[in-house]
């Protein structure tokens, strides 16, 4: 299994760009995919730098309804218009982040929902015994601070965003099984929790944003939430990489926590199993 980062927030030691945003390489037996495509067009760029043939990705998924990781769909689809697109239905709807009253688009590009090769799903899909995607994640332990300014329109009206358009990609190869996620906006020990209850064991890695950024700065509740969470990881069996909405601040403080056990992943930069 090799997964690579096409793109993400920080600058990696490939002379790679870097933006808000994330995507993800993903090489298997079977398989080869794009988890994601970043906020813009930026990730095919280092796909090239990386020596990378998109021609041979055969799925292309969406882990949720946010431009930052749908961004470059539309560029992916012009160049590779037969591969197919998977994301949750309603990950179409009309997202917004709402602070001091104003009112943010961060939903992904209405024309997505007109390409041909865009496969909608609702819930659980098994795609093979490699791969195999989950949703409908509802437990609020430790939920992040931030979702709060996120919001669904829907009748005219602004709704608190419940992230059923997350779904969580669970990768399997030589018995090694690797979920992934883009920013767990339910929560990485919800989904975790959800992970258990369908396999009984946590997985062998996790690779995904925490969703601990702060623009405004961090609470002392926020900063204790986050020690909360990196010991609850601890004690998993797990290996942790992650990034994007992560932020720099929460990550030392889970690093102190962690360990060898969490791994920064820049723009660029090869995972390793």
């Amino acid at each position: 299994m090799k997964i690579i980062n096409l793109v993400e927030n920080t600058k990696g030691s490939r002379e790679c760009r870097f933006e808000h945003g994330l995507s993800f390489y993903v090489k298997t037996g079977k398989h080869t995919l794009l988890v994601d495509t970043g906020a813009t067009d930026a990730f095919l760029a280092n796909a090239e730098n990386l020596g990378l043939d998109l021609g041979q990705v055969d799925r292309v998924i969406l882990s949720h309804g946010h431009y930052d990781h749908a961004g470059g769909i539309l560029a992916f689809a012009e160049r590779y218009p037969g591969v197919n697109i998977i994301m949750q239905k309603s990950a179409g709807e009309a997202y917004y982040h709402i602070s001091n009253e104003k009112e943010r688009y961060i939903g992904i590009a209405p024309e997505i929902m007109e390409l041909p090769q865009l496969e909608l799903i609702e819930g659980n899909r098994r795609i093979d015994e490699e791969l195999f995607l989950f949703s409908g994640v509802t437990g609020r332990a430790l939920w992040p601070r931030g979702n709060r300014e996120l919001k669904v329109e829907r009748g005219g009206a602004f709704l608190q965003d419940e992230f059923c358009h997350e779904q969580y990609l669970v990768v399997e190869e030589n018995h090694q099984k690797v979920l992934m996620s883009g920013c767990a906006h339910n929560g990485i020990l919800n989904i975790l929790e959800t992970y258990r209850r369908i396999y009984g064991a946590d997985p062998d890695a996790v690779v995904s944003g925490f969703h601990m950024q702060q623009k405004s700065g961090y609470q002392e509740e926020d900063l204790e939430m986050i020690r909360e969470i990196a010991a609850e990881l601890k004690k998993t069996t797990a290996r942790y990489y992650t990034g994007h909405c992560t932020g720099e601040i929460p990550y030392r403080i889970m690093k102190e926590c962690m360990g060898e056990q969490l791994v920064y992943v820049h723009s660029g930069d090869e995972i390793v199993i």
